[in-house]
């Protein structure tokens, strides 16, 4: 397949960009440039576009350089996982020769690393590892320099959640609680988000309240929110990012008052059959790290596999691109 390599052009590439992701095997809405375009200017973008002869899109990379480090492009700094998305025909030797394209490309632009963040296989609509295999063919030079762990319940072999889960989800069937899926909530609940984090982990929400709600007003079906009502007042809930195989908690919090009633049973319960209804394989409570991987939040990643889930890794690459990857590449492009 004889492949092109251009920069990502906003007004030229991104209606057939978004529309190559919703083919793809691979990609989530988080892989689109309706998602990567909230971020603004928070990122120099460094994607790439390849097409073949006819000139058609057949693969995407979004990219952008690394925040605080000048030489480094990653994908995509703004996004939890990506990589090369392709609408499944990019396959083995094929793939191989495009990442090697877009490697040098990269090169010729000064970069000297590519830090490449693998979607993880739950993800996938059918089998897409190919990228995997092509960072290691790429002159064996790709390096794992991060793991994250997530847990996830496969909804067509869910394991049976322990009994202090059934405890706990029978107090919250009897206690006095309502449950809503309704983003309209989103800023009672995100108050909640804001106070846990930062009473539980001195932190702050990754999205702004303003930047959670642009998003759920341009993907209505892939953003949901369960809340649980207490006296009146939301105490609970989690945010949901749905994909074709995944329902995913992408932010989760209680208040004490929550936490009285095992809220967050009650929900994660309503969400694992929200899953279910939308015909998803997985539901995924999202990883248990920080420190970008080198700790693991114990008390967190059991409670999460206490619903009868089990571990998910989500895998981070940094591919030097130095002259002994430039020769590699070359090599391959030649055959």
């Amino acid at each position: 397949m004889k492949l092109s390599i251009s920069r990502f052009d906003n007004e030229r590439d991104s209606r057939e960009w978004d529309a190559l992701c919703r083919a793809a095997p691979m990609a989530t809405f988080l892989h689109t440039r309706a998602f990567l375009s909230y971020h603004g200017d928070r990122f120099e973008d460094a994607s790439r576009v390849l097409r073949d002869e006819r000139g058609l899109m057949i693969a995407v990379l979004p990219a952008a350089r690394q925040p605080g480090q000048s030489d480094t492009v990653c994908t995509h700094p703004g996004a939890s996982f990506g990589g090369l998305v392709h609408a499944g025909d990019l396959l083995g030797e094929d793939l191989i020769k495009a990442l090697a394209m877009i490697c040098m490309d990269y090169r010729g632009s000064g970069f000297s690393s590519l830090r490449y963040k693998l979607t993880p296989h739950i993800y996938h609509r059918w089998p897409a590892d190919d990228d995997r295999y092509a960072l290691w063919r790429l002159g064996a030079g790709a390096t794992q320099y991060r793991c994250d762990l997530s847990s996830a319940i496969d909804l067509a072999a869910r394991g049976t959640p322990n009994s202090r889960r059934r405890r706990a989800l029978r107090n919250a069937q009897t206690a006095a609680l309502t449950i809503h899926d309704d983003t309209t909530k989103l800023e009672s609940f995100w108050h909640v988000l804001a106070a846990n984090l930062a009473e539980r982990h001195d932190a702050k929400p990754v999205h702004s309240l303003q930047e959670i709600q642009l998003l759920a007003g341009r993907f209505p079906d892939e953003i949901a929110l369960l809340t649980a009502q207490v006296s009146g007042n939301i105490e609970a809930g989690v945010l949901l990012f749905l994909s074709a195989r995944v329902c995913h908690a992408q932010y989760i919090a209680c208040s004490a008052a929550g936490r009285a009633v095992n809220a967050l049973d009650a929900l994660f319960e309503q969400g694992i059959h929200k899953a279910h209804q939308l015909g998803c394989r997985y539901f995924d409570f999202g990883i248990s790290n920080e420190d970008e991987g080198r700790h693991l939040n114990t008390g967190l990643y059991q409670f999460k596999s206490e619903f009868g889930g089990g571990g998910v890794a989500h895998a981070f690459y940094d591919l030097p691109l130095d002259a002994k990857l430039a020769e590699s590449c070359d090599a391959i492009l030649k055959n």
